[in-house]
C-alpha cells in the first residue's frame, strides 16, 4: 500500500501506474503502461530456489513484450522508498522519452 500510494494518481513523473494488471498470462504488481515498465515487490517467498526460477521465467517472457521489470524486496519499500521511488522516477522518465522519440 505505502508504494501504490506513492505511484498512483500520475504522482511519478505524471505517468499512470496500474496496480494488479493482467499481462498475458501473469499478473503484474504495478505497471506503466506508456513507459512499458513492470514494478515487482516480493516478498521472502521469492526467495525459495523454485520461485526465483517462475520470476525468471515471468521476467523473460514481459522483456520479450517490450517491458523493463524493476524488483525491489518488501524491506526496501518499507524501509527506504524514497530511494525506490527515484529508481522508479529515473527509468519510467527514460523509457517513457525514449518510447516518445
Amino acid at each position: 500500500m505505502r508504494l501504490w500510494s506513492a505511484v498512483r494518481r500520475k504522482q511519478i513523473t505524471g505517468l499512470r501506474f496500474r496496480r494488479q494488471f493482467v499481462l498475458g498470462p501473469y499478473f503484474v504488481d504495478f505497471v506503466c503502461l506508456p513507459a512499458r515498465l513492470v514494478v515487482e515487490v516480493d516478498g521472502s517467498q521469492h526467495f525459495d530456489q523454485a520461485q526465483q526460477e517462475h520470476d525468471r521465467q515471468r521476467t523473460a517472457w514481459l522483456e520479450c513484450e517490450g517491458f523493463k521489470v524493476l524488483r525491489f524486496a518488501n524491506h526496501d519499500v518499507m524501509t527506504s522508498l524514497k530511494d525506490v521511488l527515484r529508481v522508479i522516477s529515473e527509468v519510467a522518465s527514460e523509457r517513457a522519452e525514449q518510447r516518445n522519440r
